[in-house]
């Protein structure tokens, strides 16, 4: 039996402005933000305990990451089972990007969905930030 894909919370919140540089500081200054070059990683544990991660990650006004969605936003949701996850959205009739990137921290994938907005879903390997 094909193991089901699913959400198990919010991985990163990414979002554009006109300063990464400043917006990462003020962040620092104001908000206590432990900034890096990627932006700010919150630490968690999940239900059963295990360590975990949300990433926080102001972007350039004119990255292409984003595309083909227009808006200033994109979430990114960590996920469990990530290629049965994709698989049984597109049979559902969602809009999938035919990619999957791998890399030491985990699987992405990214989906399009009614309103335009391109979403990112992570299936993580918290284990290789520890």
């Amino acid at each position: 039996m094909k193991k089901k894909g699913k959400v198990t919370g919010i991985g990163g919140v990414f979002f554009k402005t006109d300063d990464v540089k400043a917006t990462k500081d003020w962040y620092k200054d104001n908000l206590g933000f432990n900034t890096d070059d990627w932006g700010c990683t919150f630490w968690w544990k999940d239900k059963e305990g295990k360590k975990a991660s949300t990433q926080w990650s102001p972007f350039t006004k004119d990255t292409n990451y984003f595309a083909p969605s227009k808006k200033d936003f994109m979430f990114n949701y960590r996920v469990e089972n990530l290629v049965e996850l994709l698989d049984e959205l597109k049979d559902k009739g969602v809009n999938v990007m035919d990619k999957v990137e791998e890399y030491d921290y985990g699987k992405f994938g990214w989906i399009v969905d009614l309103d335009g907005n391109k979403i990112e879903l992570w299936e993580p390997k918290d284990e290789a930030f520890l």
